[in-house]
């Protein structure tokens, strides 16, 4: 599949356009402080749920799967143009992930729930599936689709559906994050945020089944780079079309199953595993949708120029990552202005709304200048320390 940049312009829009939804949802959270300013009149506190819940059921645990997707993607392009030189792309990736696991550490001090340091950590599971055949590759992501581990928690359950559980491990640690975040310091919030924070994350991410589904998009993402899926074509076209049917369908059957285990399954010990399942999947189905929207609109010549100021972003996705962590928190927290405290999630939405314009005229105005954005710079030549010419192609990254 010869690198095309009509390819990887549509993946950076779909990247940039994920890194936007992303920080819509991080404002909204207060970057995980979460809190509901009190005495708002009625209309604007049934306005802030509404728009609290529509931008949850359209994002929430959809934008970080595109990025995983992609993530994938990525890899294969970049392995690809390797192969080609006759050189074994694994063991620079292997550094290459390091430095980001670097990267999220950093970020991390600014934002505990931090996804740059698991995607490094997941993404090591990408060596050994590089060189296996696409079946292989598409029956091991489907396996972790599954959710293994849960569904042992379900055959456990199923003795005694009604124990109860205790609760989740992460929600203690999630309880005294929110002590120094409102009445840190800005070192004591940097330094709960890389350890407490850092832990609650850790914890909650593995009761919602994300150390599996993340190395099943990572997997699939790759394959979709192998397919050329990205590429601009008719057949491409009409697959992405028949895609969309398939994720409509299955995500309606889906999310009615999520709202009927809830109301059918009554114990909770069977319940708790059994929703986490389901939603894991009803959130891949979402994600297929927005994809699979995305990309017919993208391939619609007109749509394309508009959708292409996501771009941008797309391309500056760490620089975009982890600016965004560094300003919402000293927007929100108590070390900085403190806008926890008054924003509901009207407010929160315009906020990020502008940030995000802000970030997209910065990026644009970057990339006129710069091949590569600030931190993605400093991150390729740490990867390609010591080697001649790393340069085959635009950098993917």
């Amino acid at each position: 599949m010869p690198p095309t940049s009509s390819r990887l312009d549509i993946v950076d829009a779909l990247r940039g356009f994920a890194i936007v939804s992303i920080m819509l949802l991080h404002n909204l959270e207060h970057f995980d402080l979460y809190h509901k300013p009190a005495g708002q009149p009625a209309w604007l506190a049934a306005l802030d749920q509404n728009i609290w819940d529509g931008m949850f059921f359209l994002f929430a645990g959809k934008s970080y799967l595109i990025f995983a997707l992609l993530f994938g993607v990525t890899f294969h392009l970049q392995d690809a143009r390797r192969a080609a030189a006759g050189e074994d792309f694994r063991p620079r990736f292997a550094w290459r992930m390091l430095l980001l696991l670097g990267f999220g550490m950093l970020n991390s001090l600014f934002y505990q729930g931090d996804i740059l340091s698991f995607y490094a950590v997941m993404s090591f599971t990408l060596l050994p599936v590089a060189r296996l055949g696409s079946r292989a590759v598409l029956a091991i992501a489907a396996l972790l689709m599954l959710q293994p581990y849960l569904w042992v928690h379900v055959l456990q359950a199923l003795p005694q559906p009604d124990a109860k559980l205790p609760d989740p491990a992460s929600w203690a640690y999630f309880a005294r994050t929110t002590e120094y975040m409102t009445g840190g310091t800005m070192l004591q919030t940097y330094l709960g945020n890389v350890t407490t924070g850092k832990t609650a994350a850790v914890l909650w991410s593995w009761e919602n089944g994300r150390f599996f589904q993340i190395p099943a998009l990572f997997m699939l993402g790759m394959l979709a780079g192998r397919a050329g899926m990205f590429a601009l074509s008719d057949t491409n076209r009409a697959m992405w079309r028949r895609l969309l049917v398939v994720a409509v369908v299955c995500f309606a059957v889906l999310y009615a199953a999520t709202a009927g285990l809830d109301a059918a399954v009554t114990g909770q010990a069977l319940r708790r595993p059994l929703l986490v399942i389901v939603k894991s999947w009803s959130n891949f189905a979402l994600m297929g949708v927005i994809v699979a929207g995305f990309t017919l609109l993208y391939q619609r010549g007109t749509l394309a120029r508009l959708l292409n100021v996501f771009a941008p972003l797309g391309r500056m996705s760490l620089t975009s990552y982890v600016s965004q962590s560094v300003v919402g928190t000293a927007l929100y927290y108590s070390f900085g202005l403190g806008l926890y405290q008054y924003t509901g999630a009207t407010a929160c939405l315009l906020i990020g709304a502008v940030l995000a314009l802000l970030q997209g005229l910065f990026s644009a105005w970057w990339l006129k200048r710069h091949k590569q954005g600030p931190l993605e710079a400093l991150w390729h030549r740490a990867t390609w320390a010591g080697v001649t010419n790393p340069g085959l192609g635009r950098p993917a990254s």
